[in-house]
């Protein structure tokens, strides 16, 4: 029982980490407006396909995890 708990209290920590991800990014004013973002609007209707936004986020998501993973890696060979 005890494993369950901390995969439901380590899971619960990602959803929070997650939730604000997306409320921040959701500031962001240029995500979903950029050139190769597709917006389909008709009356009652409203498609939006971001292509373009998800690009440069995955870019820099992926630039930012390996700069974690670079330092997580130093810290580990330097030791205590």
């Amino acid at each position: 029982m005890e494993t369950v708990g901390k995969f439901l209290v380590i899971a619960g920590g990602v959803l929070l980490l997650l939730g604000g991800l997306v409320w921040l990014l959701s500031k962001v004013p240029f995500l979903g407006h950029l050139p190769g973002d597709i917006r389909i609007e008709r009356p009652g209707f409203t498609c939006l396909v971001p292509l373009a936004s998800s690009i440069v986020l995955s870019i820099l998501l992926t630039v930012l995890l390996n700069i974690v993973i670079q330092i997580v890696r130093f810290l580990i060979r330097r030791g205590p």
